[in-house]
C-alpha cells in the first residue's frame, strides 16, 4: 500500500478483487433484520455461512435457502447476502475429521453453487482448536478436487506454511479460540505467520473489540474475519461499524510506518527559547522562573531592574532552624541513595560541560 496515499489496494484473493477487508460470520444472531443492517453497516462483501443454514437442494434455484424462513426469499439469510451483493463463502463449521469436512464441502458446492469453502476442521469442543493434521489432510484432498480452500488454522507459522504449500488460497490463523474475545494472544506468531506467506493472512477468531481488529492489520494481515464480536455486541450495528473503520485504520497505520521503540524519552520541542536560571552557580531548586531577556539583566516591564530572588543563601536564611536541619537530612539522604544506586545519576544538557569545558547554554 501506497503510505502517502489514503486509498487502499483492492483486497485480492483467488483473483477476485474485493474493496473491503473486513469478512463477516453470521452466527451468534437470530434477528435477521438487525443481522441485515449489522453487515450493511460492516461494509463487508465476504461473509461465512455454515452449511446447516441452508437447505440443500433449495439455494441453488432460489434464495431461500435458509430453512428457517418459512420459504419466503426476502426473508432468508441467503435473500440478505443476494440482496446487498455480499458473496457467500460456506464453511465446515462443526467437522471432526477430514472426511466430514470433505462431504460438507461437496454439499455445500452443490446447494450455493461456489467452489470457494472456508475448512474448519476441529480438534475437540472445549477448546474449538484446530485440529493439524486433519487440516492438512483435508486441504490437500479439496485442493485436488477443484476447490478455492480458506483454511482455518492455528497460529502456529509452520502450519501455515505447510497449509500454503497444500495449496490453501488463504490461510487464517486465530487470534484467539472461537468466540473467546481474547483478542490476539500470539501477535509476535502471527506478525511471522503475515511476513512469510505468498497467500493472504486473514485473522480468523478471538477479536473482541476494534483495537484488536486495527491489531490484526498492523501486524500485517490483509484482512480480519469476525463474528461474535459483533453479533453478541450490545449494539451489533454500532461494533460494525467500529469494526469497518478499526481495520481501515490498521491497514493505513501499517502502510504509512510506526515509529521506533525507544528505551528513552526523546523531545519533539525544540530548545530555542526556553527558560534558563537567573544565577548560573544557584542551586537548581532555587532557580526562578526568569527569561532570557531578564538573565542577561534587562528590566521588567515596570522599568525596575529584577529582583535577585533565588540565591542559597538568601533562602537559607529566611529558613527557621528545624527547617534547615530537616532540608539538611533530606539532601544527606539523597545523596547517599544516589552514591549507592546502581543506576547512573540523570544527564542534564544544562549541566553538561561542553567540549571546550563551559557549562552548555
Amino acid at each position: 500500500m501506497n503510505a502517502q496515499n489514503t486509498q487502499d489496494t483492492p483486497f485480492t484473493v483467488a483473483g477476485v478483487e474485493l474493496s473491503s477487508r473486513l469478512i463477516m460470520g453470521t452466527g451468534g444472531l437470530t434477528d435477521l433484520a438487525m443481522l441485515e443492517r449489522a453487515l450493511t453497516a460492516s461494509g463487508t462483501e465476504l461473509t461465512t455461512v455454515a452449511l446447516r443454514r441452508f437447505a440443500p437442494g433449495r439455494a441453488a434455484s432460489s434464495p431461500d435457502g435458509d430453512a428457517s424462513s418459512g420459504g419466503r426469499p426476502q426473508d432468508s439469510l441467503y435473500g440478505i447476502l443476494r440482496r446487498n451483493g455480499i458473496r457467500v463463502l460456506p464453511n465446515t463449521a462443526g467437522c471432526y475429521t477430514a472426511r466430514d469436512a470433505l462431504l460438507t464441502a461437496e454439499l455445500g458446492r452443490e446447494a450455493l453453487e461456489t467452489d470457494w469453502v472456508k475448512l474448519e476442521v476441529i480438534a475437540d469442543e472445549d477448546t474449538l482448536l484446530p485440529d493439524g493434521v486433519e487440516l492438512l489432510d483435508a486441504t490437500e484432498k479439496l485442493v485436488r478436487r477443484g476447490f478455492t480452500v480458506f483454511t482455518y488454522t492455528s497460529d502456529d507459522p509452520v502450519l501455515a506454511l505447510r497449509l500454503e504449500d497444500a495449496g490453501a488460497s488463504a490461510v487464517m490463523p486465530l487470534g484467539a479460540p472461537i468466540g473467546t474475545g481474547l483478542g490476539i494472544l500470539n501477535p509476535h506468531n502471527i506478525e511471522l505467520i503475515a511476513s512469510r506467506a505468498s497467500v493472504p493472512v486473514v485473522l480468523d477468531a478471538g477479536i473482541g473489540t476494534a483495537s484488536e481488529a486495527a491489531l490484526a492489520m498492523e501486524l500485517g494481515c490483509d484482512a480480519v474475519l469476525l463474528a461474535s464480536a459483533v453479533t453478541r455486541a450490545r449494539d451489533p450495528v454500532a461494533m460494525a461499524q467500529a469494526m469497518k473503520h478499526a481495520v481501515q485504520a490498521g491497514r493505513l497505520a501499517r502502510g504509512a510506518g510506526r515509529i521506533a521503540r525507544r528505551t528513552h524519552a526523546l523531545a519533539s520541542s525544540p530548545m530555542a527559547g526556553r527558560i534558563v536560571p537567573a544565577d548560573d552557580d544557584a542551586p537548581r531548586g532555587d532557580w526562578p522562573a526568569r527569561s532570557v531577556a531578564e538573565a542577561a539583566g534587562e528590566p521588567l516591564s515596570g522599568g525596575e531592574p529584577a529582583p535577585d530572588c533565588g540565591t542559597a543563601a538568601s533562602s537559607d536564611a529566611s529558613r527557621s532552624p528545624e527547617a534547615s536541619q530537616g532540608t539538611a537530612q533530606r539532601e544527606s539522604g539523597a545523596d547517599s541513595e544516589r552514591a549507592t544506586s546502581s543506576y547512573p545519576a540523570p544527564r542534564d544538557v544544562l549541566d553538561d560541560p561542553a567540549p571546550g569545558g563551559s557549562p552548555i547554554r
